[in-house]
């Protein structure tokens, strides 16, 4: 079976006709799926098919690495100083700004697990300084030697 450059079908030909009639179209002539009982060839430029398909899986990519990025980590400890609270504070602003949601982690070391609510006043800290443009989405909870919480931008 053979398909024309422009997508009509040229009926059932003989390997030799159909390299001939790609040959006089200055195209190739390129197998489009062999395993069925009746082949089927397409008269085409197989570089430019070969392009556009690569574009089309990076395109692919692209779009999922962008939404991988939805939401961003930010590592604390219970003994976080101010400079580096801020800085991550500000760094989430700018996240937040851009329509991202942030996780925020607190992981606990050695005896700070008999002080958990050290850990959950950071996190509620680092809420509360960003509630003027996010929202807490889930409220810190500790599992195993972390506490999470999500924040999300306000709409």
């Amino acid at each position: 079976m053979v398909i024309g450059p422009n997508g009509e079908q040229l009926g059932t030909k003989k390997l030799e006709d159909a390299l001939t009639l790609a040959n006089y179209a200055g195209l190739d002539l390129v197998l489009m799926s062999g395993n069925n009982p009746r082949a089927v060839g397409k008269i085409m430029d197989y570089n430019k098919y070969r392009y556009e398909k690569q574009k089309k899986q990076k395109e692919a990519l692209k779009n999922q690495r962008a939404s991988n990025k939805d939401i961003k980590e930010y590592q604390f400890s219970v003994k976080i100083d101010v400079g580096d609270f801020n800085t991550r504070k500000k760094n989430a602003e700018e996240y937040l700004l851009k329509g991202h949601k942030i996780k925020a982690t607190l992981r606990f070391k050695g005896r700070e697990m008999a002080h958990t609510e050290l850990g959950k006043d950071v996190l509620d800290n680092f809420a509360e300084q960003l509630s003027d443009i996010a929202i807490v989405e889930s409220e810190p909870k500790l599992d195993g030697r972390t506490m999470t919480m999500i924040l999300a931008p306000k709409k």
